[in-house]
């Protein structure tokens, strides 16, 4: 019955951990900043769903997730204490969630699955980030879904439901794949079906989910092997 994949992408597409880190040690170092620069992708991103929530409570009203990226940042870049960092670099810095790079199945995985179904994400990201991240890491999607097309965010039922509407789907013919289990588990509340992938080292080394906290259709370690799951 399923038809189309739909796929969250921060952590489970893109190791962000990583790549934020050296994105700002490339851009901060040479201004003669010095930080620990895993703990600052890490302080970066644990302001995402703070801000996301400031959103979905209807405290602010919906904005992409590039302006919530750059709010955040100027509340870490103060809390650092190099609050003097000037406009243009945090612009530049700003879109580093641009320049993520893909786990190495990633690619691979997703050509395997476009012979079979309908490939797009299901991200808080908005169209042009997911845009840029896919020409940098050749993903191969049949649509850009997700926050902004549903003008809103994740886990919020709207999301997901938008996602397989917009392929002319019900939610039970739409595979929500995902490396968390909140993901997924709100995915299954509003009728889609669920795929689990272990990312062990999104947070760190050791630190990602490595099994669904949740009841999932499919539990694999790999896009590559979800494919062949599906493929049976």
């Amino acid at each position: 019955m399923i038809k189309a994949c739909i796929f969250d992408v921060f952590g489970t597409l893109v190791d962000w951990r990583t790549s934020i880190a050296r994105e700002a040690q490339g851009i901060l170092s040479p201004l003669g900043i010095s930080l620990d620069w895993n703990a600052f992708a890490d302080a970066w991103r644990n302001q995402y769903q703070p801000a996301m929530e400031e959103v979905r409570s209807g405290r602010l009203p919906f904005s992409k997730l590039d302006v919530l990226h750059r709010r955040n940042l100027d509340v870490i870049l103060a809390a650092q204490g190099i609050d003097s960092v000037d406009e243009a670099t945090r612009r530049h810095l700003n879109l580093a969630w641009h320049r993520l790079d893909a786990w190495p199945d990633v690619a691979p995985g997703l050509n395997a699955l476009k012979k079979k179904f309908l490939l797009a994400p299901c991200s808080n990201g908005n169209i042009s980030l997911m845009v840029d991240l896919a020409r940098r890491n050749g993903f191969v999607w049949d649509a850009v879904l997700g926050a902004e097309v549903a003008h809103a965010y994740k886990p919020m039922a709207i999301v997901y439901t938008c996602a397989a509407a917009a392929f002319d789907l019900a939610p039970e013919q739409t595979l929500m794949v995902a490396a968390h289990s909140s993901d997924l588990a709100a995915a299954a509340a509003a009728g889609l079906r669920t795929a689990f992938v272990a990312r062990p080292h999104e947070m760190g080394p050791g630190l990602g989910e490595v099994a669904p906290a949740t009841r999932v259709d499919y539990a694999v370690n790999s896009l590559l092997e979800l494919a062949e799951r599906l493929g049976d």
